[in-house]
């Protein structure tokens, strides 16, 4: 359950598996079947566990659901904004989610340092500097970015999803942070 640095996942208690309520050890067990390992967030989280559903379902319904933006798009928002945000842990874990999506070993590290330099798309860097934007500076979101949005064929429903993933991982960002959450060892080795 800690990294390959043995250092503890979070600065808060993690609790076991099998004290936890059957519907989130469900969720755990289901995840780890399905990627080989837990990541540590849902271990993390599963300390307060209405909290963990409220998350994990608002998680689910943004970076799942049929939408416009392709699953590599959304995890693209999240490295860019988590980046940002110096948050390792979503750098790290979305980032091998990005590389998965994408089939692209090189992706995550060019979006995380520099999306405007990456090899992406004009389209993928005008919905990246407006989830940027409502990451750092939501407070100046006005016309002229739903404009620029909409030039490069994103609609309504888009930039709602592109903000509600920038907002979301805000609060997901912050609390990693808080908790020392680590990244999973295993990680670092998916889609290279």
């Amino acid at each position: 359950m800690s990294s390959s640095t043995e250092q503890p996942i979070s600065r808060f208690p993690v609790p076991s598996l099998e004290s936890l309520p059957d519907d989130i050890r469900e969720k755990i067990l289901a995840v780890q079947e399905k990627s080989g390992f837990i990541p540590n967030v849902f271990l993390v989280l599963a300390n307060r566990p209405a909290e963990f559903r409220a998350f994990f379902d608002y998680h689910d319904a943004l970076m799942e659901k049929d939408s416009n933006l392709t699953k590599g798009e959304r995890e693209m928002i999240v490295v860019a904004t988590s980046n940002l945000n110096q948050c390792q842990y979503c750098v790290i874990a979305h980032g091998a989610i990005l590389r998965i999506r994408e089939k692209n070993p090189q992706i995550a590290d060019q979006v995380a340092v520099n999306y405007r330099k990456a090899d992406i798309t004009e389209r993928q860097k005008a919905m990246l500097d407006f989830a940027v934007k409502v990451s750092q500076n939501a407070h100046e979101v006005g016309d002229a970015d739903f404009n620029e949005l909409k030039r490069h064929g994103f609609n309504d429903e888009d930039i709602w999803d592109i903000s509600g993933i920038a907002s979301f991982f805000g609060l997901s960002n912050r609390m990693a942070n808080v908790t020392n959450m680590r990244p999973n060892a295993e990680f670092y080795a998916l889609g290279r």
